[in-house]
């Protein structure tokens, strides 16, 4: 089960929708239960070759009633008893073997207590059922196991301020909504097992099951409905989610000509949308095809849920209601969830080996869609802003190889699971070329598709399409901690210009601590404005390269365009919001002056984040203070007549920076108008790692509007608002900058 898909950095700043980020959670591993073998753990002993479910769901009593029949090949010399993990609470009321047309009672026993998992999180109960008699290796067992019980885990909002996460459950059967992932264990299984299944639901009337594969029946009744699926590709998780869902279907024919059925399950209230996700879906199902290889499934649905979610399975994508009203069709959310189609959920990713399959769909569906439309300047700037974030979100300290990613809980996850990790791609693809690039996905795809894929895999198979060995390509951006740091310690031009009027430059770059080995691009700006770029070769602490430019030098910079992943310091990025968010030091400060109902949006704001965030320490402007600025990083609520550091702000951001209460400027244009708002961060000049930011709105509703979502907007020194829409943005310069420098002449 896959998720994660989240608004790109470079588009962060341009939405007011909702951004969900989403941990992965797709294999968990209990403890092993003992056997008849015990040399071999269960998941060892027997293969789970398919599960035959049949149950009844009653969501007004949290309710499950079900039948498992279990299809089992025994890999041990021999067996006789078999330990299967399930719901707490769920309970077993009958096993049975199936032997021929007999079928015989079998006793069993449910542990007390729960297996906990790698993590340490409850997994369920184990249940050991006795097979009456040693079963040979080889031989195939098939078990009958009836259980039931109720599943009431209400989703709860997450308290993450800065991005925001599905909700949290473990399952859940209500009036509201039926969900049941892999980590319910709402059926008898066994950590890593790979299985097919039918899957039979009886709901009440009205309502619509949705599980993996595809529909091949669905009967009404009186009072109930029952809809028969068939799971034909191995899974490791099965999802299961149902609701009153109005139904709209369209055939896809792929390049093959096979059909695959695309549909939306959606609330009676959003079943308008359902023609916008139909065509998105079928658009990135054709892009990602023709890329990647056929689509591994018989359907793609997009699935309304009724808590927050952004989540893939294999033939569909679970989205919260939030979600689908804002029709969050782009290649970073719906995209992202069809390109784990293939990685994820049909190449599998054995999570505890380390989670690549969110770094190379981000890459694929949330940056490389830009290259795949022609947009350059966007797929610029989102390498750019991966590798702002990896600066402002990862500390040298708390750093770790991409290799040992599992699932995102913060930003700092985000910043090296995703984004640093879908470099790695993009560097991997200018290291081998386009056409082997894209040959070895599809050969992933191809060798890998129903099988578990680890980074060993990855690197296996682009070694051998590249015919070379990429160890030193994987050691250096996969197992390694950080990023390299470039400096531009010279540039000089080698005398006059030669006869032909050309010029030779020589270059110093140097690279703090261990060095890694890059194809770095150089840019060099040349007298009359054209600019010429090279490829350096450099893998030593401090190397000098020689280049030769046609007209005089002017300037050198490393990588403008952001090919190679690298790490900036705090001081090289601009003034921006998030680095306030991540500062050492924080502090906010409340207006106190005007009547109360202006300075609402500000209380409220500092409120909320003040409590999710504890270590942001909180002061007000009383006018018994002295106006001075905290230590640190600072925000600052509330402008000019509501809060006395307003001014404090404007001295700090410089001339360039004019703050009245009812009008601003800001990047040489000045705003008025009751509807407009500012998010204004300076570099402060006694403390150049630490920001100073300034939000106010020129009225308590225009403030309001943005209040709410304004840790979505952290990523420029400054945004200004209209109704709440950004209507301009734009960057300060870093307080240094070592990736450029002026060419001194010898």
């Amino acid at each position: 089960m896959y998720g994660g898909w989240t608004v790109p950095l470079a588009r962060a700043i341009q939405t007011r929708a909702l951004a969900v980020g989403l941990s992965v959670l797709c294999c968990l591993s209990g403890e092993a239960a003992a056997g008849s073998a015990p040399s071999l753990p269960d998941n060892q002993a027997v293969e789970f070759l398919s599960h035959d479910l049949s149950l009844d769901l009653i969501p007004d009593q949290h309710r499950i009633k079900a039948t498992d029949r279990l299809t089992l090949k025994v890999l041990a010399p021999s067996l006789d008893q078999v330990s299967v993990i399930l719901n707490a609470g769920l309970s077993v009321t009958a096993a049975r073997r199936q032997v021929g047309t007999q079928s015989q009672p079998l006793s069993f026993v449910t542990e007390p207590g729960q297996v906990r998992e790698a993590g340490g999180r409850e997994a369920g109960r184990r249940v050991t059922v006795q097979v009456n008699g040693e079963v040979p290796s080889g031989q195939v067992l098939v078990l009958d196991l009836s259980y039931e019980g109720t599943i009431n885990d209400p989703p709860r909002e997450s308290r993450q301020l800065r991005f925001v996460t599905p909700s949290e459950t473990s399952g859940h059967i209500g009036s509201e909504g039926v969900y049941l992932s892999g980590e319910t264990r709402w059926y008898p299984d066994q950590a890593g097992s790979l299985a097919t299944f039918r899957v039979t639901v009886t709901t009440p009337q009205g309502w619509q099951a949705v599980t993996h594969g595809r529909e091949v029946r669905r009967a009404g009744k009186a009072q109930a409905t029952t809809t028969e699926w068939e799971v034909s590709a191995k899974t490791e998780a099965l999802t299961l989610v149902a609701n009153r869902f109005t139904v709209n279907r369209r055939n896809w024919l792929d390049a093959t000509g096979r059909p695959i059925e695309v549909v939306t399950y959606l609330f009676p209230e959003e079943a308008p949308l359902a023609e916008d996700y139909l065509d998105a879906s079928v658009r990135y199902l054709e892009a990602y095809a023709k890329l990647l290889g056929p689509y591994p499934f018989p359907k793609f649905a997009v699935v309304e849920n009724f808590f927050a979610s952004g989540l893939g399975m294999p033939s569909f994508t679970l989205l919260g209601s939030g979600v689908v009203k804002r029709r969050y069709t782009q290649p970073y959310a719906l995209g992202h969830e069809i390109v784990h189609s293939w990685f994820g959920n049909w190449v599998l990713n054995d999570v505890e080996a380390g989670n690549w399959v969110e770094g190379l769909t981000t890459y694929l569906a949330n940056y490389y869609h830009d290259e795949l439309a022609g947009k350059a300047e966007q797929a610029r700037e989102q390498r750019r802003m991966m590798v702002l974030g990896y600066a402002v979100y990862v500390r040298p300290e708390d750093d770790y190889p991409v290799g040992r990613f599992r699932q995102k809980v913060d930003q700092k996850d985000n910043a090296i699971g995703y984004q640093k990790a879908a470099m790695v791609f993009h560097m991997l693809r200018r290291e081998v070329g386009e056409e082997i690039f894209w040959g070895g996905l599809k050969k992933l795809v191809a060798d890998y598709g129903g099988r578990y894929g680890t980074w060993r895999e990855v690197e296996r198979v682009f070694s051998d399409m590249a015919g070379r060995d990429l160890r030193w390509f994987f050691a250096q951006w996969v197992e390694r901690t950080g990023a390299p740091s470039l400096t531009v310690r010279e540039a000089v031009t080698q005398g006059e210009a030669s006869s032909s009027g050309g010029y030779s430059l020589k270059v110093r770059i140097a690279q703090t601590g261990d060095p890694y080995r890059l194809s770095l691009p150089v840019s060099v700006k040349l007298a009359g404005g054209r600019t010429v770029e090279a490829l350096a070769t450099i893998d030593s602490a401090e190397q000098e390269i020689v280049l030769d430019v046609p007209s005089k030098p002017i300037s050198v910079a490393i990588d403008p365009a952001f090919h190679s992943f690298r790490r900036l310091s705090r001081e090289q990025v601009p003034p921006m919001l998030n680095l306030f968010v991540t500062g050492r030091q924080r502090s906010v400060v409340l207006p106190s002056e005007g009547p109360e109902a202006s300075l609402a949006p500000y209380v409220e704001l500092a409120g909320h984040m003040t409590s999710r965030e504890p270590d942001v320490a909180k002061f007000s402007d009383h006018a018994d203070h002295e106006a001075v600025l905290p230590g640190g990083s600072v925000l600052v609520l509330g402008g000019p007549g509501q809060n006395r550091l307003a001014g404090a702000v404007a001295q700090v951001c410089g001339k360039g920076v004019r703050l009245e209460p009812d009008r601003f400027t800001v990047g040489g244009t000045t705003y008025d108008g009751a509807g407009s708002a500012l998010l204004l961060s300076c570099r402060r000049a006694d403390r150049t790692g630490d920001v100073v930011t300034l939000f106010y709105g020129l009225t308590p509703q225009a403030a309001a509007t943005v209040a709410r979502l304004l840790f979505f907007y952290g990523w420029q020194s400054y945004l200004v608002f209209h109704e709440g829409a950004v209507v301009a943005r734009g960057d300060f310069s870093p307080s240094r900058d070592e990736g450029e420098v002026a060419v001194d002449a010898q």
